[in-house]
Parts: C-alpha cells; structure tokens; sequence
C-alpha cells in the first residue's frame, strides 16, 4: 500500500508539472500576464474556437533487439495550441517540448516522436502519446523487447562425473525473448540414442558406460542475434578395460618382441608388467613404454628364458584388471596359398607358408572330403589310431586308399622340412588319388624346436570334373621368384621337394619295352 501510495503521489506532482506548462504555454501565446479570471477566460475560449488535432499516425507494436534504438512516432495534424506528452503506465515521460523523464536515453525528435536508445528490457510495454484536449485523445504503441540467447551457466566448460552403469541428466538452461529453443548435440560423435541431435532442455545419458564419454553442446536459438551455446564434459567413472594387441605373440632368440596392452580408464589406470608372478622393472633389455591407452612391454634380444606367460595389470580407484599374454618360439599358424578350385580330377598340390624365427624341422598336414552334415556340429581333430604316414623315404606325396576315402576322417602326413633361416618358411605338397569334383578341406600344423604351433584355419579347395592339361613348370614353380626343382629333377618326374612316382610317359614306355622283351624272351 505505501509503494502505491508513493506512486500516486509522483503521478500527481507528474501532471501538476504538466498543467504548470500548459498554463505557461497559454500565458506566453496571450502576450502579458492576465489576472486568473481573464487567464481561465482565453484558455476557456482558445479551446473552444481552435480546431480540433487528429493523429496522422496510428498506434502499432514495435519489436526491438536490446542495446537498438526505437523511434516512437506522434504526428498530429492541426496541433493548435494544445500540450502534447509521452506517458508509459502512470509515469510522465514528457509534457510538451519538455523532458520530465530524468532517463537520458529519452528524447523528443523530429517534432514529437520520441526516441530510445539503447533499448533494455525494462523498456517494454505501452507508450501512450497524449494530447491534452478537453476529451484527451491518445494513441498508443506497444514495445517490445527481442532478446537474443543467453546462457545461465556462461560459456566455461563444465564438467559432469558419472559413473558407469548409472544414469544421469544433463540440463540446458537458456534465457532470451521469445523463448529459445533448445538443441543438444555431441562434438565429433552422435549422441548416446544415435541420434545427431535432439532439441530438448535436458539430455537423458542412461547406462553410462565410457562410450558415452565426450562433450556435449547445447544450443540455444530464437532467431534474434546469433545463437548461444555451452559444453559439458562427460566423464564416465569405470574400471580398467584392457583390450590385448595380440594375445599370443611370436618371436625367436636374440630378437625383438613387444606385449601390448590397450588400457582404457577413467580415472587414469596404473600399469604394472609381470612374467608369471614376478613384477617387472625396467633393465637395459627390458623397456616398458606409454603412449596414451597403448601400453608396451618391449623386450630386446630375447633369450630362451624370457618365453612364457606374461600379464598386465591396470588398476584405478574404481577396480583393477589383468589381461595375459603369451611369448613363444613355436612357429604362428600355417596361411594356405593355393588356389580354392584345382586343375586335376583327381589329385591336388597344396601349398602353404609358415612364418617363423626358428626353422622349423616338419609340418603336418591333415585333410578329408568335406563332410556333410549339420553346419551347427563343430568337428575336431583327433589323431588317427592307425599310424601317421611319414614322407621321408616315400614319393612326395600322397595317394588315398580305400581306407582313407571315408569324409568324416582325417589323413595325417608328416612332411619333413629342410631347415632354413628365412623367416617366411613354404612348403607344396602332392595329393593324390582324389575324386573328381569333390570337395576337400586340409589343416597345417608346424613344428620347430620350441615345439608345435597352432593347428591353422580349414582350408576347402576342389578339384576339377574334367581332366584339364596343364604346364607341369607352371603347377610346380608356386611362387614368384622360387623353383623348387631343378630341370633334371623335373625331367626324373621331382615334385614338391621329394621324388615322385616317374612320369607318365615314362613309366608307357617302360610298360612297352618289358611286354616286348617277355615275346623275345617266349
């Protein structure tokens, strides 16, 4: 009540101001002072016989960006000697060509406009424009306010901590005039719902796991200045997560072998290097490097005794993890280089490469027909009961019997091997007696002095069904760049690195000469 009060009371001393200079006003028009009864006579009779102001201008909105300036317009057509003045709700703004408003940013322009400057939003609302008439005739323009986008919590990076498997919101609060709307998006990335953007206040992150790390923008945009925006930094709390390079890792005495481990954190994880239970530390052999999630164990000029199991351990304030990890000398599986489809109908060379520190002393070659059952039964090798037939005093290469036509066995041959210090070891071998167009499978598996690798992946390959006549040099020379045979062990019938039964020709001629020299002999 006292506030309103107060107000009435600073409207009143408002409009006693403004008659005070309408009277004046009246008084300098009538040429010298009249006595009061004289003075209320002209004014009585100037208002009745001037002729009555009309507004050339109609009221309208006005929307205005804050810190623009605003020109409010109040044009009358035959103005007389009537007082015009500017009110907003009950305050005075001017009375006449005089400023009563104490705000310097108002003034009267060009005639009686009036003008803003450097518009704030206090500045909205209805301007009345008054003309002191006996039935006073106003006409009023409505300010208002556009406000561009504004962020309540600034332009500094934020950060929120969440820890995995939780969920939290992340909330955008914007002010501006209309209301902005709301987008969020996620730099470098989409957002948790694989979305590019969602335009909403708040941002639902559920089942944090470290994926859903990163920073977040929102954006706020109401068409009027350019757009606000603010970040927030995710962190998503989890225990380590350890990701292995290689879990099983290859090298040979007096070489290099590197671990690796690939450790995820947040907090930051601490990473500690064991062989079996003893924890490492660094010699001039032994290195242990970090650069960013990578983790590397590097071990120079390895020696016998350095293979074995290793493992890495990663622990924060949130857990710890352990990976393992295997150093060995034995040779990496066996790549299959031949063709899928053969040439012949019924045999078949099958070529392979090993790649291997330590020659290696024999491979072991297993294949069958591929057979045909369920594809959701997993078939394993088992070694045969009968013995494994060996190669070493034998043809190079293999010839199926009866008891070796059944799919759902696999025929072993031991392969010798002439050592060599190559790293990239190869090897062909000829498979013979096979079926026409039917389907095979073969598995390698090789050995040095560490011991035997690992089995390798079933290779499938088929022969053809109908007899193809091919370049005996082109079947046998399998690599670019590498012959197995010599001419004259070409010649004699040499065929993957062993001798082989003779050659066709050779062994019609043989037939010939014997059944002739049988009739001479008879």
């Amino acid at each position: 009540m006292a506030t309103q009060q107060k107000m009435k009371m600073a409207s009143d001393v408002q409009w006693t101001l403004a008659l005070a200079i309408l009277f004046f006003k009246v008084f300098i028009i009538s040429g010298s002072p009249p006595s009061p009864a004289i003075a209320y006579s002209n004014l009585e009779y100037s208002i009745e016989t001037t002729i009555t102001p009309v507004f050339s201008t109609l009221g309208k909105q006005f929307r205005v960006v804050t810190n623009d300036t605003v020109v409010l317009p109040c044009e009358v057509v035959n103005p007389g000697n009537y007082v015009l003045a500017w009110k907003k709700g009950i305050a005075i703004l001017t009375a006449g060509g005089t400023k009563v408003t104490p705000d310097k940013r108002i003034r009267l322009v060009d005639g009686y406009n009036l003008e803003i400057r450097d518009i704030q939003t206090k500045d909205a609302g209805n301007y009345v424009c008054h003309i002191a008439t006996m039935e006073p005739r106003e006409i009023t323009h409505t300010v208002e306010i556009l406000v561009p986008p504004r962020m309540s919590y600034g332009k500094e990076l934020r950060e929120v901590d969440v820890k995995k498997g939780t969920s939290t919101t992340l909330d955008c609060k914007a002010d501006g005039n209309p209301v902005p709307k709301v987008t969020w998006t996620r730099v470098n990335n989409i957002l948790p719902s694989g979305e590019k953007s969602i335009e909403s206040p708040t941002l639902l992150i559920e089942q944090a796991n470290r994926h859903h790390a990163g920073i977040y923008k929102c954006t706020a945009n109401n068409g009027v200045g350019s757009p606000a925006s603010s970040e927030v930094n995710v962190k998503v709390l989890f225990p380590p997560e350890i990701e292995l390079e290689r879990a099983w890792v290859h090298s040979g005495e007096g070489y290099e072998a590197q671990l690796v481990c690939i450790v995820d954190a947040q907090p930051t994880a601490e990473v500690i290097w064991y062989k079996e239970t003893l924890k490492l530390d660094t010699t001039e052999r032994r290195i242990m490097e970090t650069r960013g999630r990578r983790h590397t164990l590097v071990i120079r000029k390895v020696l016998f005794t350095d293979f074995g199991n290793y493992s890495c351990v990663a622990e924060n304030s949130m857990g710890k993890t352990r990976q393992y990890l295997e150093l060995s000398g034995r040779p990496n599986p066996a790549i299959f280089k031949s063709h899928p489809t053969g040439r012949y109908k019924d045999n078949y060379n099958i070529t392979w490469a090993v790649n291997s520190y330590t020659p290696i002393e024999e491979f072991k070659l297993l294949f069958r027909k591929v057979p045909v059952h369920n594809d959701n039964v997993n078939y394993q090798y088992q070694h045969s009961k009968r013995p494994t037939r060996r190669q070493d005093n034998d043809t190079f290469g293999s010839q199926l019997s009866n008891q070796w036509a059944r799919s759902d066995i696999w025929n072993d041959v031991v392969v010798p091997n002439s050592p060599t210090e190559q790293f990239t070891q190869q090897m062909s071998y000829l498979i013979r007696g096979l079926e026409p167009g039917t389907q095979y499978e073969a598995k390698v598996m090789a050995k040095n002095r560490f011991g035997w690798n690992q089995m390798s992946e079933s290779f499938k390959f088929q022969t053809t069904s109908d007899y193809v006549q091919a370049d005996p040099d082109n079947e046998l020379s399998v690599f670019p760049g590498l012959s197995f045979f010599s001419d004259a062990e070409k010649t004699l019938g040499v065929t993957s690195l062993g001798v082989s039964s003779a050659p066709l020709s050779t062994t019609l001629l043989g037939c010939a000469l014997a059944v002739t020299l049988s009739l001479i002999l008879m």
